[in-house]
């Protein structure tokens, strides 16, 4: 490796990019703005450099690591350590991380160009993927839960970057706020790990998990929980905080009030991604309980359904990309659920790619537009943007599972795995995906019609301004355009059929219901190539196609052939129209039952607690009882000889009375 030990290779790919932001962050007021974005993307394109040409190709070879390489303290019996496991998982995340954060920190060059906090956002976008690389390298639970909250720390400051708008700092309190009560779960998780296995070692928990198969223990006397459907519930928890699943999605929409680039790195390959590679690394023990794979294939299926129903009615370009990113996110989760494990990477490899070109797409645009966001006040844009307008088609198409582009294998991919799943739920996972299937195509094409296509409504000033966004902008939308079609047909025979994952992913034979997909296309030829071929031949005559081509002609019919018509739909049908609008009331609810009745329980507790308790009986309390005292006692002081003679000899013989024995 380069003449260098593995330990150390794999040490730089973090630190390269530690390193740049630490020398951004600390001398970035220092050394300038070329020379902070010089030194982080330096720092990510050495990572990526590492993580692709070294690291995977290494572990194509049937190379994989598992070790400590630094022990900074002990608690008792459990050694805290920093330790990597890098096997065919870490290394296809750590590919698609670094490079998804490579074309984010080029693109920042030119749409935070103005921006007063260059230095600072460099440094940030590069510490999170710092994080993100610890998270998915760890091979201990200790290290896998400081990756997981330094994301979200990084996810925090980077939400509300600006941070003079108050939508920015309500949206970074929320998202903070939501990943707590995922967080908690997932701490919960670990520690239930620690208790019951006795180590947070990855290898040692997956290695005597199936002893705990039938184990029970009492959370509430007389209820008996399976040990192992308690642990994954829980880390399941933490899953559903960090990758927004329904009920705890709310923050994801919101974080668009951070800078665009921010919103296609948290989006794309890493903070919402945490909670499906954490499942899919944790496949030893999702495996052994069906009521955890029912409950993550459920909640999927939930979220997947209606977020995309969210992103119909939405309006500002990102707000639709980011429902777009809820919903695939619901996809993946499907994936595991049905323990196609190996589908739901494959799924969240090309969604990032693809998603990071919309978000960057969307961000092109935006500059175009003088920061209007509003894809009513848009279109015609593509006769001003021509490199934009391409790059957004593929993105879409993409997206909506067109072939040959990257989303229709791994997403026909899904809804054939959850066909064949036996799991409880399956049924309605299966409806859920496939209906979701139009919705997306039917969202993304909308987008895509508005912005692009038909009269510009714009104002005239705007339009006069408009034109092509910088070379620094939309060359990383050429190069993630690239992958976006390419990465569905050369991925699909290796991650899915041809074995790719090896021990990496566990799956046990009655869960296995890729088995017999894949066996059906592997007899399809002798050849990749012809497989490949037959899955594309097969997908072209279902149903996710057919829908997915529905959805398309249907915005086309709607926004551009009859533009009239929405109009009267929402009119038509505006108790659904509002319902949507506003996303369930689930944040109103949120507000209402958790915001409002946290201020009166603190209220509440305040007046009891505080001003009673405390200030009342304890302070106030205390002052009047001496007070009280003092005033009863002072009268014995009345000055009189014979008054304290008196009271001496009362004294002397209550003394004897009391303490002197015969």
């Amino acid at each position: 490796m380069l003449g260098l030990s593995k330990e150390t290779v794999y040490l730089l790919i973090p630190l390269s990019c530690l390193a740049g932001a630490l020398v951004a962050g600390l001398l970035g007021w220092r050394i300038g703005r070329v020379a902070a974005h010089t030194v982080t993307i330096l720092g990510v394109a050495v990572a990526f450099a590492l993580s692709t040409f070294v690291v995977l190709p290494d572990v194509l070879a049937g190379n994989t690591w598992n070790g400590t390489v630094y022990q900074w303290g002990a608690s008792g019996d459990l050694p805290l350590e920093v330790g990597f496991l890098i096997d065919p998982l870490t290394a296809i995340m750590m590919t698609v991380v670094t490079f998804v954060s490579l074309m984010v920190h080029i693109y920042t060059i030119g749409y935070m160009r103005d921006d007063p906090g260059y230095q600072r956002f460099f440094s940030y976008i590069a510490l999170f993927t710092f994080a993100m690389l610890m998270l998915v390298m760890s091979n201990n639970f200790l290290q896998l839960f400081f990756g997981w909250e330094a994301v979200g720390l990084m996810s925090y400051l980077l939400i509300g970057f600006w941070y003079t708008r108050p939508t920015a700092t309500y949206a970074q309190l929320k998202a903070f706020l939501v990943n707590r009560v995922g967080d908690l779960g997932f701490l919960l998780g670990i520690a239930a790990i620690y208790y019951h296995f006795g180590t947070l070692d990855y290898g040692a928990v997956f290695a005597i998990a199936p002893q705990f198969a039938d184990k029970t223990a009492q959370i509430l006397p007389g209820v008996d929980w399976n040990v192992l459907t308690l642990v994954c519930l829980l880390l399941f928890v933490g899953a559903m905080g960090k990758s927004a699943q329904v009920p705890l999605h709310v923050w994801l929409p919101d974080s668009m009030e951070g800078p665009t680039p921010i919103s296609a790195l948290i989006h794309a390959a890493t903070m919402v991604t945490a909670g499906v590679f954490m499942v899919a690394r944790m496949s030893p023990l999702f495996e052994l309980s069906e009521t955890a794979l029912s409950v993550v294939l459920v909640i999927g299926a939930i979220t997947a359904f209606t977020m995309a129903l969210v992103g119909i009615v939405q309006n500002d370009i990102k707000r639709i990309v980011a429902y777009s990113t809820l919903s695939q996110l619901g996809y993946m989760m499907v994936a595991l659920g049905a323990s196609a494990y190996s589908v739901g990477i494959f799924h969240l490899a090309t969604h990032a790619f693809f998603k990071a070109l919309l978000f960057l797409a969307a961000g092109s645009v935006i500059i175009a537009m003088h920061h209007e966001q509003d894809i009513r006040k848009m279109g015609g844009l593509r006769q001003y943007m021509p490199v934009t307008f391409v790059t957004a088609w593929i993105g879409s198409l993409a997206l909506a599972g067109v072939p040959p582009f990257a989303g229709f294998y791994s997403k026909d991919l899904i809804i054939e795995a959850v066909h064949a799943s036996q799991l409880p739920g399956s049924g309605l996972a299966y409806a859920a995906v496939l209906a979701g299937v139009f919705i997306t195509a039917f969202y993304t094409f909308r987008m895509l019609f508005l912005v692009f296509h038909g009269e510009p409504r714009m104002d005239a000033e705007t339009r006069h301004h408009l034109h092509e966004s910088p070379v620094v902008v939309t060359v990383p939308l050429v190069l993630l355009a690239v992958p976006s079609v390419l990465t569905g047909f050369l991925m699909l025979e290796p991650l899915v059929f041809g074995g790719y994952f090896g021990g990496a992913i566990t799956v046990l034979p009655e869960h296995d219901g890729l088995r017999t997909l894949g066996e059906h296309y592997l007899a399809a030829g002798a050849g990749a190539g012809q497989r490949v071929a037959a899955f594309t031949l097969h997908g072209l005559a279902a149903w996710p196609f057919w829908l997915a081509l529905a959805g398309i002609v249907a915005a086309w019919f709607l926004y551009i052939r009859r533009p009239e018509l929405p109009a009267r739909l929402r009119e038509r049908f505006g108790v659904l129209y509002r319902l949507l609008l506003n996303k369930y009331y689930l944040d109103e609810l949120n507000d209402f039952v958790f915001a409002r009745g946290a201020r009166r329980l603190g209220e509440w507790l305040w007046r009891v607690s505080d001003v009673r308790l405390i200030d009342g009986l304890a302070v106030n309390g205390t002052a009047r009882l001496v007070g009280w005292a003092s005033a009863v006692v002072r009268h014995v002081q009345s000055g009189y000889v014979y008054h304290y003679a008196f009271a001496m000899i009362l004294g002397l013989f209550l003394l004897i009375t009391f303490f002197v024995r015969s």
